[in-house]
């Protein structure tokens, strides 16, 4: 597609749709979107990208006609938009197909992947080889709070992009990683997830060997040194395949690690000599599993040690990650993209050792298509249960999942119990601000785990504290 042309974006408000439409328009297409819902931060990027995006979905929104239609991996048959498309044999394609196509040809391509921290990783990822003058492009799930953006086309040779394991389009079920062929690849962790396309763990794992198996022999794997799901997902690599991780047989090695209220600091050895020593203020530990991956993937790239610690040291955060919305009279307000026991876990830990001493609640939108799902509903009362109290929301669109697979919100909160912790069951956001807002005190630490927009819960609860705050 050498001269600009019209493309419009179903589905345009995923963090990965909106990153390709604002790459698409630095290249001068003409870009239009739809979606049935735009909420912060992708709808507030696509309109400083001046990118319109219309509501809900229509077949007016169609015209005039595009050139070409991308078809979010969201889109089932049945949409409107997309049955317009069909009807009129409009030129349709997915993201990882235009992605693969317009952009990546000719670049060398790094890809994080794994069930955990690919958005973090990757943010990491790519401020380091940008501090290190690289000018890489990369594509992010999520806005890297660095850059103010999650898309960059680079001048130079390295494009590093986020690999997600979800299915490509409603044409194409097949993972969209498989469509980037790497050059290298960092695996983070492998772990049941996407209940709705994939049947069991043998299935995900499948699908991560298949990407390992597109690395060349040239090229490298950096792998988490834990797990029986990674180390075989890896076994059969034709590539080098370095892990990271705490056990004395990873090649890059964690130790010292320190967590304090400003920050966290670490040593990694390399093949049992001493390499470095990183601080950044993130909390949590996953988050320095997720830094030491790209300081040894950037190792393989010929970035030096002193650039990759300077870039680490002034490393902030992505959107949505332990992000802070507001802090009301002592009281902190955290917005993070939970979508699985484990990430949650990892979450809500991270807060304990940030927060020491606070008292900290979880608030729960069971929304990602695993979470609304029983599949996993013991390993999430496991988890909530690492929060000193737990209020659980409304299973979102619970009538699209059948009643034998949805998560059944009384057996949470009795599995819940069971840990020796009490599970609020509130219908909705605006339930929940109106029963915990008076019960709130200084000190406090509010961690709002959704993957959507929870119906404005990060807006109405600081706004009800603001209202309360003469009465308390």
């Amino acid at each position: 597609m050498q001269t600009p042309k019209h493309i419009h974006l179903i589905g345009i408000c995923g963090t990965a749709m909106a990153s390709l439409a604002g790459m698409l328009s630095q290249r001068g297409f003409h870009l239009t979107g739809s979606d049935a819902a735009a909420y912060p931060p992708m709808s507030d990027f696509l309109r400083d990208l001046g990118i319109p995006v219309f509501q809900p979905f229509d077949p007016r929104n169609l015209a005039p006609q595009p050139d070409l239609v991308v078809i979010g991996n969201a889109i089932s048959r049945g949409n409107v938009e997309l049955e317009h498309v069909l009807d009129h044999r409009i030129p349709f394609c997915s993201l990882p197909q235009l992605l693969h196509d317009e952009f990546l040809r000719g670049k060398e391509v790094l890809v994080v992947a794994g069930t955990h921290g690919k958005t973090t990783t990757t943010s990491m990822l790519s401020w380091i080889f940008h501090s290190a003058g690289l000018d890489p492009s990369f594509l992010i799930g999520g806005i890297a709070e660095n850059f103010g953006s999650s898309f960059h086309l680079g001048a130079g040779k390295h494009f590093i992009l986020e690999g997600d394991e979800y299915d490509t389009a409603f044409f194409d079920k097949g993972p969209k990683f498989l469509h980037y062929f790497p050059d290298a690849v960092i695996l983070t962790s492998v772990e049941f997830d996407h209940a709705d396309i994939y049947k069991d763990l043998d299935a995900v794992e499948t699908a991560f060997k298949r990407l390992v198996n597109l690395v060349p022999q040239r090229g490298k794997v950096v792998a988490f040194d834990s797990g029986d799901s990674v180390d075989r997902c890896i076994a059969k690599a034709f590539c080098p395949v370095e892990r990271y991780g705490t056990s004395a047989r990873a090649n890059w090695r964690i130790t010292d690690l320190r967590f304090g209220p400003d920050g966290t600091s670490w040593t990694v050895h390399h093949d049992g000599v001493h390499f470095a020593d990183f601080a950044f203020t993130l909390a949590g530990e996953y988050n320095v599993w997720n830094a030491t991956a790209a300081a040894a993937l950037a190792d393989a790239c010929g970035i030096s040690k002193e650039s990759m610690t300077a870039a680490l040291e002034s490393f902030k955060s992505v959107k949505r990650r332990l992000e802070v919305k507001a802090e009301v009279n002592g009281i902190t307000i955290i917005d993070d993209f939970a979508h699985h026991p484990t990430a949650i876990a990892g979450t809500l830990k991270a807060l304990h050792e940030r927060y020491q001493g606070a008292r900290l609640w979880a608030i729960l939108e069971p929304r990602s298509n695993t979470l609304r799902r029983r599949v996993l509903q013991n390993d999430l009362a496991r988890s909530l249960a690492l929060a000193d109290a737990v209020v659980v929301a409304g299973v979102f669109r619970s009538e699209a999942v059948p009643e034998s697979e949805r998560m059944q919100l009384p057996e949470l909160a009795a599995e819940i119990k069971k840990y020796g912790k009490q599970a609020r069951l509130l219908t909705d956001a605006d339930a929940i601000v109106q029963a915990i807002a008076p019960e709130l005190r200084s000190g406090d630490v509010v961690a709002i785990l959704s993957n959507g927009g929870f119906g404005g819960i990060y807006e109405k609860l600081p706004a009800r504290l603001r209202e309360l705050a003469p009465h308390q």
